[in-house]
């Protein structure tokens, strides 16, 4: 289903980040070889990316010019998840790392991430809070403990032993996340992420990463939206691989 890891394409939604998209930019940047991104795609809502957002994002492509290849797209699909597949469609990279703009995903860890992906490059390398070395800082005590038992609750229903399918902060073969039939339009997705390749038998690699609230811009993902998650493990638990993915010539992104 994949191939040998050649480089990634970084897909990064962004609507009110300014300072923290460009910090997320810069450490990529600083951090990792310029022949491993084949791309950064700035995924914009045009709707409610604020101008200050896509004023830094521009700034952003003059800036690594010649250097790494750093475009907006401006998404088709709604909401957090329909961006992300938005960003999918358009990864040429053999590889793709999907990520947000605020901080709350580390943006030092994607070094880690490629040179985990040319270990094993048919398998997911995905971040994990749970894990020995990783943490959370900003994270209420109630959301905390509710994090722990759904964690813990799909591992056991998907018979799995990965920690943290919430996270959205994994990079895949590009080949694998295009061949998915995705339904997911909100934050489930990034669930639905990790359930789909699971119950095509994909391999996941785990890595520590320290979770940090974001200091900048407005969270989407209230609270309660965080239970449909269970419809979203409860959906894929039984699902064929016929209908995980898609026919020849279908376009996946479509909703």
């Amino acid at each position: 289903m994949s191939e040998d890891f050649k480089n990634v394409s970084v897909l990064i939604p962004s609507m009110d980040e300014t300072y923290s998209l460009s910090q997320t930019v810069d450490i990529i940047a600083q951090t990792c070889r310029p022949e491993d991104i084949a791309e950064i795609i700035i995924i914009i809502s045009p709707q409610k990316t604020t101008p200050e957002t896509i004023k830094i994002a521009n700034e952003l492509i003059t800036k690594y010019s010649g250097r790494i290849n750093i475009y907006i797209h401006g998404q088709t699909l709604p909401f957090a998840g329909g961006a992300v597949r938005d960003g999918i469609k358009l990864a040429r990279g053999s590889h793709l790392v999907m990520m947000s703009a605020d901080l709350e995903t580390d943006p030092s860890l994607i070094r880690e991430f490629i040179e985990q992906s040319k270990k094993f490059p048919d398998r997911i390398i995905t971040a994990s809070r749970w894990k020995k070395g990783g943490s959370f800082s900003g994270y209420s005590k109630i959301k905390l403990i509710c994090n722990y038992i759904f964690e813990k609750s799909i591992a056991l229903f998907y018979f799995s032993r990965l920690s943290d399918m919430t996270f959205g902060y994994r990079i895949f073969p590009s080949k694998l996340m295009k061949s998915i039939r995705w339904e997911e339009l909100k934050h489930p997705f990034f669930l639905e992420t990790a359930l789909k390749p699971l119950r095509l038998g994909v391999k996941f690699v785990e890595v520590p990463a320290k979770w940090k609230a974001r200091t900048e811009g407005e969270s989407v993902n209230g609270f309660f939206a965080n239970f449909k998650y269970f419809r979203t493990a409860w959906h894929n638990r039984f699902m064929s691989a016929g209908k995980i993915l898609v026919d020849k010539g279908e376009n996946h992104n479509e909703a």
